[in-house]
């Protein structure tokens, strides 16, 4: 089995992937990339078993009916969301408040914050995709599923902290949490290239995500029950290991 992680930022410069190759008796890390276009990413889905990819796949419901009477002056669906609650519909989906339950980390909003600009060329990526090998589901039940590295970690048990960013104190713990990744899983071979996923989280959480995808392959991730089934179906859905980081090797 070949897993990709994708680490997608709205440009190039700071979009990471990372290819793991899994055997029976061992899992190699076989291509760590940076500053990556879309037409790599399609390329090496091809060649990929399952991908996950860090950003939203797709954005609320509840977003469309808004946008569509704002803009065709209708007064009932954009009051249908005022208020704080109902600007919590336009701005959060329904697997975003599913991750806050779980697990208390807050996703960044699809529609209200930066993450909208990722989530955009994400868009055009999946388009290219369904062009080659067919549309992907949003649920991830296909060969491409949607990943929250930090929510990842924190499951595995792995401190996950401040280590974003070019700072100090911001490389020192990237590089503690890379060595309990290590210690948590020593069948993992990162093909020597140790020193580069140290110094940038944009490749370490592209291994993470490809960690995660192989979770997602081997059924060991939460899935959308029937009350979220639908939503996920449009909006997306955030796979959580359901299980040990070590038993992604077995």
């Amino acid at each position: 089995m070949r897993t990709l992680g994708v680490d997608l930022a709205a440009a190039t410069k700071k979009t990471a992937v990372a290819v793991l190759e899994w055997g029976q008796d061992s899992v190699r890390l076989v291509h760590l990339a940076l500053d990556v276009d879309d037409h790599e990413i399609v390329e090496l889905f091809d060649f990929a078993d399952m991908t996950g990819i860090d950003c939203p796949v797709g954005w609320p419901r509840a977003l469309i009916p808004f946008l569509t009477g704002h803009l065709n002056f209708d007064a009932g669906p954009v009051l249908a969301y005022d208020g704080i609650e109902g600007r919590r519909l336009l701005a959060y989906r329904d697997t975003d408040r599913f991750v806050t339950a779980r697990t208390g980390l807050i996703p960044l909003s699809v529609s209200a914050d930066r993450l909208a600009h990722p989530a955009m060329r994400c868009a055009v990526i999946q388009a290219r995709i369904a062009a080659l090998h067919g549309a992907q589901p949003r649920d991830g039940s296909g060969r491409l599923a949607e990943v929250y590295p930090a929510a990842s970690l924190k499951i595995w048990g792995l401190k996950a902290r401040s280590y974003k960013g070019r700072g100090k104190s911001e490389t020192e713990s990237l590089s503690l949490l890379l060595g309990n990744l290590r210690r948590q899983a020593p069948w993992l071979d990162l093909g020597g290239h140790e020193d580069r996923l140290s110094g940038s989280d944009d490749l370490f959480d592209a291994v993470v995500a490809s960690l995660t995808a192989r979770a997602v392959a081997v059924g060991l991730t939460i899935v959308p029950d029937d009350a979220h089934a639908a939503a996920a179906l449009s909006e997306g859905w955030i796979h959580l290991p359901a299980g040990r980081l070590t038993e992604l090797a077995c």
